[in-house]
C-alpha cells in the first residue's frame, strides 16, 4: 500500500490513507511488557551478552532493532489502514507528566503550505482534534518511549553484570522521529523536527561523557564510525563521516579519509503521505526545505534558533539565504533531476504493478489503506489514474 501510494502521488485526487491517530490504553497498572516482541528480542539480546559475548576472546559487535515508540496498527479499522494507534499501558502513562505537556500551535488548513497539507489530509489529521485528545497522544508517545528506555536499561545492565560495560561502546539511534501531532501530523515522511531530528546516544571508553556535542550529523555517520572502531579503513566515497573525532575526550587532529567534516546535513525524501520529492539542507541555525524542480512549489526556511517549532517560513523574508542554501543543496545533488527520476520511475513502477495485477487490479487498488475513501466513488479514482498514465 505505502508504494502504491507514494507512486501515485501526482494524481489529482487526496485520499486518507491512515486511520485517524488514537490511544489506546491496556493491561494493568503492573504491566510492565507491552511490546511483546520488542520485548522478546531484548531477552535475547541479554541471554546472547550473558551466554556467548562474556565468553568471547575477540570483539563483538550487536545489533538490536525495536519498532517501539513506533505507533500501532489501529485494529478497529483493520491493519490494512494504517498504524495510527499509540498505545501503552498504565505502568508507563503514570510516568509521564501530563502537566508538561506542550500542545503544539497549528496553522489553520487554508494556510498550510500545500505539501503539509496534502500530508495532514493523507494522514487522516485535518479533523477536529479536542486539546485533550493531543495531549493524549503524545502523552502515550511519552510512555511508548519510556518502555524503548527500559530495554536499552537491560542491555546496559546486562553489560554491567558481565564486566563488559567498561569495554563496549553503545550506539542507541532511531530511524525516524515522531510528529505526534506537531503541525497537524502524526508519524514521520517530514523534513520537521519532531520527524527528522532523531536521537543518537553514545557511550563506552575514552568518549566523552555528560556532553552535548553541538555538530550536526546524520545517520549516513554512523557505518564510517563502526569502521572507526573496529580499525578498519574507511572508504573514501562514503557520504557519511566518522563522528569518533567529535566523541573523543580530545578532539585529533586528523582528517576523516574523505576530507573535512561538512557543516550541513541533508535529507530527502520520496515516499508516501507527500506529493513531492523533498529535500532539506540542515547547517547552522537554518533548515531549508525544498520541492520538486525547486520553482513549481514554494520553498521554507526556518531560523531554529528563534523558532523551534518551525511555525514561520522565513523564505521569502530571506530570498539571499534561501538563493546560498539552495546553491549549497545543487552542488551536493541535483535535485531537479532526481524529482524528475523519481516521478517517471514512478509511473513505470505503478504500470508494471497494474499489468501484473490483470483482471483483479480495480479490487486490490481499491481496497489498499485508503478504501475507506476510495469505495465512495471507484470509477472516479480509477480515472484519474487513467488520466495520469
Amino acid at each position: 500500500s505505502n508504494r502504491v501510494e507514494a507512486w501515485t502521488r501526482d494524481v489529482n485526487f487526496l485520499l486518507r490513507q491512515e486511520g485517524r491517530p488514537m490511544v489506546k490504553l491496556i493491561g494493568h497498572r503492573k504491566q510492565f511488557r507491552v511490546m511483546k516482541t520488542d520485548w522478546q528480542n531484548t531477552d535475547r539480546a541479554v541471554d546472547w551478552i550473558k551466554e556467548e559475548a562474556v565468553n568471547f576472546t575477540q570483539p563483538f559487535i550487536l545489533y538490536l532493532g525495536l519498532n517501539l515508540p513506533h505507533p500501532y496498527p489501529s485494529p478497529y479499522a483493520g491493519e490494512n489502514f494504517g498504524s495510527s494507534t499509540f498505545l501503552t499501558s498504565p505502568y508507563w502513562l503514570e510516568k509521564v507528566n501530563y502537566e508538561a505537556i506542550k500542545i503544539p500551535k497549528w496553522s489553520s488548513p487554508s494556510d498550510m503550505h500545500p505539501v503539509d497539507y496534502y500530508s495532514s489530509y493523507t494522514k487522516n489529521c485535518t479533523g477536529e482534534f479536542s486539546k485533550e485528545e493531543v495531549r493524549n497522544i503524545r502523552a502515550f508517545y511519552y510512555a511508548m518511549c519510556a518502555e524503548t528506555d527500559a530495554m536499552l536499561g537491560e542491555i546496559i545492565s546486562a553489560l554491567r553484570d558481565t564486566g563488559l560495560l567498561g569495554k563496549t561502546i553503545i550506539i542507541f539511534t532511531a530511524d525516524h522521529g515522531e510528529l505526534a501531532m506537531e503541525h497537524r501530523q502524526f508519524y514521520k515522511m517530514s523534513m520537521y523536527e519532531g520527524s527528522s531530528h532523531v536521537p543518537l546516544l553514545v557511550m563506552g571508553p575514552g568518549l566523552r561523557e555528560q556532553q552535548q556535542i553541538p555538530n550536526v550529523v546524520s545517520l549516513v555517520d554512523i557505518y564510517p564510525t563502526m569502521l572507526d572502531i573496529a580499525r578498519i579503513p574507511v572508504p573514501q566515497n562514503l557520504s557519511g563521516y566518522s563522528l569518533i573525532p567529535l566523541l573523543r575526550e580530545k578532539v585529533e587532529s586528523k582528517v576523516s579519509p574523505g576530507g573535512p567534516r561538512p557543516s550541513w546535513v541533508l535529507s530527502e525524501f520520496h515516499g508516501c503521505n507527500v506529493n513531492s520529492s523533498v529535500y532539506m539542507l540542515r547547517t547552522g541555525k537554518w533548515k531549508y526545505i525544498t520541492y520538486s524542480d525547486g520553482s513549481s512549489v514554494p520553498p521554507q526556511l526556518f531560523d531554529l534558533t528563534a523558532d523551534p517549532d518551525e511555525l514561520t517560513n522565513l523564505a521569502i523574508k530571506f530570498p539571499v539565504t534561501v538563493h546560498s542554501l539552495d546553491k549549497i543543496l545543487r552542488s551536493i545533488v541535483n535535485y531537479p533531476k532526481v524529482s524528475s527520476s523519481v516521478r517517471e520511475y514512478n509511473k513505470q513502477q505503478f504500470i508494471s504493478w497494474k499489468q501484473s495485477l490483470g483482471h483483479n487490479y480495480s479490487s486490490v487498488i481499491a481496497n489498499l489503506r485508503w478504501h475507506q475513501d476510495w469505495l465512495k466513488d471507484q470509477k472516479k479514482y480509477e480515472n484519474a489514474i487513467d488520466k495520469w498514465l
